[in-house]
């Protein structure tokens, strides 16, 4: 018989990529990392990986372990959950990666909702970026995300990962608000002068907002970089800057910002996702039902 811990050690190694990410992800140390996975090679008879570089690569005989050992770990996830489901109160800890703006507009009222009514359910959050979040979802870090997808630009997909839509909300210009006979902007192109604020190069905000402005016939002129959206308000509430701003960035709070509609009415898509060997137990579903209700009035 193998042990297990050794195999989901193996499957580990060929998610994170390499041994000294594996070692901090399980509070290992490399070296005891390595040990163990040789332990393995001994135990199966079979060369399990291959030096490459620095780094090492997984043999085609480790890459069927792999794949029993993710099926092995989903079945142990459903047996898990059937037990909880067998409760007769719903129990369990749900651990939810969110990105900044959902966690803003969703999260306290989704939290306190569950504590009312869900007494003996834990929910653990933790801020995370969505392309991050669905593949450390995937790997089993978490055990929900709640992503965004901007037009045009569809997040990644994982398999074994139930996708399923929260809401939508429209993605706007934000302008300070200075007088239009001032700096008269009343459409995206008229923006091609002014500065822009935006999220980081790779973020698929930033992406869609480069893509649009280029469209319209300009590149922007982005001068201030940052993921934190509440940073592109307070620079454009100052007249520093313009932003392309989801709706759901306003909910619960005021701003002088002057909103103006894109004649695109570009809308992105809120969804959440988990692993479908999760989707039994009680805890999870109860939180992402509590999700769906508290997105719905959002």
């Amino acid at each position: 018989m193998l042990e297990i811990r050794r195999l989901i050690l193996l499957r580990e190694l060929a998610v994170r990529g390499t041994l000294a990410a594996v070692a901090e992800a399980l509070n290992f140390t490399p070296s005891a990392v390595s040990q163990q996975l040789s332990q393995l090679e001994k135990e199966t008879g079979t060369v399990l990986l291959r030096k490459a570089g620095r780094r090492v690569r997984l043999t085609p005989q480790a890459e069927v372990l792999v794949a029993s050992v993710g099926e092995v770990l989903d079945t142990l996830e459903r047996a898990e959950a059937r037990l909880q489901a067998a409760a007769t109160r719903v129990t369990g800890t749900v651990r939810v990666a969110v990105f900044q703006s959902a966690a803003l507009a969703f999260m306290p009222a989704a939290l306190r909702a569950t504590a009312e009514r869900f007494p003996d359910v834990r929910v653990v959050m933790v801020q995370r970026e969505p392309e991050e979040a669905l593949r450390e979802t995937w790997a089993r870090d978490f055990d929900m995300v709640i992503a965004e997808q901007y037009p045009a630009h569809a997040a990644p997909h994982h398999p074994g990962l139930d996708r399923r839509d929260l809401t939508t909300d429209a993605i706007r210009l934000a302008l300070p608000a200075e007088p239009e006979s001032l700096r008269p902007v009343d459409s995206l192109a008229s923006a091609r002068q002014m500065p822009w604020v935006m999220e980081p190069r790779g973020a698929a905000s930033r992406h869609f907002a480069e893509q649009l402005c280029r469209r319209a016939g300009f590149e922007p002129d982005v001068r201030y970089e940052t993921a934190d959206l509440q940073a592109h308000i307070r620079l454009v509430e100052t007249g520093n800057a313009v932003a392309l701003i989801p709706d759901l960035v306003w909910a619960g709070r005021s701003t002088s910002c002057r909103l103006l509609d894109l004649a695109e009415a570009p809308r992105r898509t809120i969804f959440t996702a988990q692993r479908l060997s999760g989707a039994e137990s009680p805890a999870a579903r109860a939180f992402r039902q509590i999700l769906g209700e508290v997105a719905a009035t959002a």
